[in-house]
């Protein structure tokens, strides 16, 4: 049985539901917390297209001297056997980096910087690495 078009107890016909953007897929570079798809940059303050971004690395890790826990613990049990040369352990430092590297990504007139607290001058390689595949990829 079908119900006339103008009958009052029919039931209207839902309106269409515009759809969602589509998603610019997975994530597949992710520099502390900027995420980087095929073709959206994701940051906490909101979204930068991927094409034409600039990126930018700069380094603030100046190098500080300490003495190592090893010297220190050996300078405390070597105290009770030799007073005066286990002193001499505290004398021994080591090299230790301490700072940030900033990777600064600017899309247009928007911009946001990534601070990354550095460990080792690995992560600073690690970081150098990461940044120089998502400008290739931002070239594409």
């Amino acid at each position: 049985m079908s119900i006339p078009p103008g009958d009052p107890w029919s039931v209207p016909t839902p309106a269409p539901v515009p759809s969602a953007p589509a998603a610019p897929g997975p994530v597949i570079v992710e520099i502390a917390e900027i995420e980087i798809t095929s073709s959206v940059v994701r940051t906490p303050v909101g979204d930068f297209p991927l094409a034409g971004s600039q990126w930018q690395v700069t380094e603030h890790w100046p190098m500080r001297r300490r003495i190592p826990p090893w010297a220190k613990v050996l300078a405390f049990v070597g105290i009770c056997v030799t007073a005066g040369l286990s002193l001499l352990l505290l004398l021994v430092k080591e090299s230790v980096p301490q700072g940030m590297v900033h990777v600064i990504v600017t899309s247009g007139q928007l911009q946001y910087v990534a601070r990354i607290p550095i460990r080792d001058e690995g992560d600073v390689t690690s970081i150098n690495q990461q940044v120089n595949y998502v400008r290739s990829l931002a070239a594409l």
